[in-house]
């Protein structure tokens, strides 16, 4: 179960917000398998200056306009499907939120199911082995 936490300007609007937060979960759908109902992505915006990042960092020419993209999920995936995963990211939100894809800033933290609670204030792991048994 990816958490994803997701920065976007102040004055985006939330339709584009929405555009934002469904193009990277399709994208965590089709380039990872993530089951479809696993959407948890909470969405934050920033106001000018509150973000401060360089405009040409290793060769990539942003603007102010910068999304920011932070995934947590279980630990696992191979590079090649993070390759997939970022790709399929800048794609998805070009197409349907107009964001340049030199814009989309993403970075991963990986971990195990013993990192999670997911409701009812459970060890998700004890989720996890129900589910396999049961």
């Amino acid at each position: 179960m990816p958490f994803i936490r997701t920065n976007v300007p102040q004055d985006t609007p939330a339709a584009t917000r929405d555009a934002i937060v469904q193009g990277i979960h399709q994208a965590l759908v089709d380039a990872i398998g993530m089951p479809p109902d696993e959407l948890f992505n909470m969405v934050a915006g920033y106001a000018p200056g509150e973000f401060a990042c360089s405009r040409t960092f290793n060769g990539v020419a942003r603007s102010d306009r910068v999304v920011v993209v932070e995934i947590t999920l279980r630990r696992g995936r191979s590079d090649a499907m993070k390759r997939a995963l970022y790709a399929a990211i800048a794609r998805n939100l070009q197409a349907t939120a107009d964001v340049a894809p030199a814009d989309v800033f993403i970075f991963m933290h990986e971990n195990d199911y013993s990192d999670w609670s997911v409701g009812h204030g459970r060890f998700a792991m004890d989720l996890v082995q129900n589910t396999a048994a049961g």
